[in-house]
């Protein structure tokens, strides 16, 4: 027998999801999710966890709730760690309980996760507080997805001072405005509806009770949308601090391997900015290449590291090997500040640093300290350029260019995810070719591309794919060119 874990992602936005819900998502061994749970989530789980969409789409649901109620039983019985990934919390309007109850008849193991609830995240990041001292001392929570049925008392919701929040109520909201407008609601009382809050898609209209739904119809809002009516709506103009972020309202995807992105996409996210993560590479270690090299390793004059791949597997192979690094006594180079920080994160900084995310700009550093006769080691990439080892070469320099690891085409966990994006950071050739086979050409072309460099922009163009390139070829280059690039298209 397994067990389930009913966990709550919270609203959207990737960094609200509780520290327990990563914890336990790297153990399961198949996970449930649907469209509500944010696109980012299933990075969290390992590389051999089963991964089974379950819909959720209104009016076009995937999977029943009895399919999914059987599903969980299934896989636990099969002796799966499940993980059922619920939007917000799964005991508010979720149909956790529904799962839970279901478990329990069959005997079967559980646990509920608590999420952060959209009732009062998404309202935080359009700028309105649940609750305000002189405004309102009380909220309450509605589904709204059947409210001409809800069991509701409508004269005393509506004469309520507190905030009133229905949940997925869209669809209603004609109804719910005139239900409350009939039972004595002020018209004039301000509401708000706020589309895919705490997401780049979030868009928020503000209105009265009297005219939120005409509102809402010329804003052509779509559902996950929270409708929200009381004096704390009047707060948002002051209080909406999401919207101005640099790069609030768009979702970057970053190609990168799953070690490499974490760094870029925490810059993205502090920045306003959703990130889709699509690992387009995995790495295959071969650094038993080097056993071959291992007898003159304190030889060489220089060693040259041109990612942070190659800097974290030779010095974990240096470790298994039990060397001891102080008997290198070669200069270390590094092509890009981000190779430059794995170096120095080992106790080593690099004497020179080639700082465009090319190989060229080290080269003609190089080329001012070796001499002829130097004996220089470049561990690397199987797919990575022979530009460095034949332009030394051709100083009469001895140079061995040993292949430590191999780019493998990754894969995509959530296939739905790329269909937000719109954003695509490139930063290798390799992320390129291994894009078009994970998402396809056409799907890529419909997007924003940005280049790191000249290398990667030239493959963009190779597959007849428009880009831009950034004008300082690193990490920092990325950013600035997002920035720049959403400034101007917003003028």
């Amino acid at each position: 027998m397994g067990k389930v874990y009913l966990i709550g992602a919270g609203p959207g936005d990737e960094e609200l999801m509780t520290i327990k819900a990563a914890r336990v998502l790297e153990k399961c061994t198949a996970v449930l999710y649907d469209r509500l749970a944010g696109g980012n989530i299933l990075k969290y789980v390992n590389e051999k966890c089963e991964i089974f969409y379950v819909g959720k789409e209104p009016g076009s649901h995937y999977k029943t709730q009895d399919e999914i109620n059987e599903l969980l039983v299934k896989l636990a019985k099969d002796g799966h760690i499940v993980g059922r990934i619920k939007g917000g919390d799964p005991y508010v309007f979720g149909r956790g309980g529904e799962e839970a109850l279901r478990l329990a008849k069959e005997g079967i193991p559980f646990e509920t996760i608590p999420g952060v609830t959209s009732a009062i995240s998404v309202l935080n990041y359009a700028g309105i507080p649940v609750t305000h001292r002189g405004m309102a001392q009380s909220f309450h929570v509605f589904t709204g997805m059947s409210a001409e049925k809800l069991n509701a008392n409508w004269e005393s919701i509506a004469k309520s001072e507190g905030t009133l929040i229905f949940l997925m109520g869209l669809e209603n909201l004609e109804k719910i405005v005139e239900k409350l407008i009939s039972n004595g609601k002020n018209e004039n009382t301000p509401a708000a509806v706020v589309m895919r809050g705490t997401t780049s898609k979030q868009k928020s209209i503000v209105g009265t009770v009297k005219n939120i739904y005409s509102k809402a119809l010329e804003a052509k809002l779509k559902s996950p949308c929270i409708i929200v009516v009381g004096e704390v709506v009047s707060l948002s103009e002051k209080l909406n601090w999401y919207d101005s972020m640099p790069c609030f309202g768009w979702n970057v995807c970053v190609t990168r391997t799953k070690k490499q992105a974490k760094p870029l996409t925490e810059k993205l996210l502090s920045l306003g900015a959703e990130v889709t993560e699509i690992n387009s590479i995995e790495i295959k270690e071969t650094a038993y290449n080097l056993d071959k090299i291992l007898c003159k390793l304190s030889e060489y004059t220089h060693i040259i590291f041109s990612s942070m791949n190659s800097v974290n597997i030779f010095f974990e192979y240096l470790k298994s090997k039990e060397i001891d690094v102080r008997s290198i006594s070669g200069v270390f180079a590094v092509v890009g500040t981000a190779t430059a920080s794995s170096l120095k994160d080992r106790g080593i900084i690099p004497e020179i640093m080639g700082r465009e995310f090319v190989s060229e700009d080290l080269f003609n550093k190089l080329k001012l300290k070796v001499n002829e006769g130097d004996r220089i080691l470049i561990p690397c990439s199987k797919e990575s350029r022979t530009y460095l080892k034949e332009e030394l070469e051709k100083l009469k320099c001895r140079v061995d260019k040993v292949d430590i690891y191999e780019p493998i085409l990754g894969r995509i966990k959530n296939e739905k995810a790329f269909e937000e994006v719109d954003v695509v950071l490139f930063t290798s050739p390799s992320t390129v070719k291994n894009m078009i086979k994970l998402v396809g050409i056409e799907a890529i072309k419909e997007k924003i591309s940005i280049a790191i460099g000249p290398i990667t922009e030239k493959e963009l163009k190779d597959n007849d794919i428009e880009g831009y390139i950034c004008e300082e070829h690193s990490t920092e280059g990325i950013i600035k060119k997002i920035i720049q690039l959403k400034g101007d298209l917003k003028a």
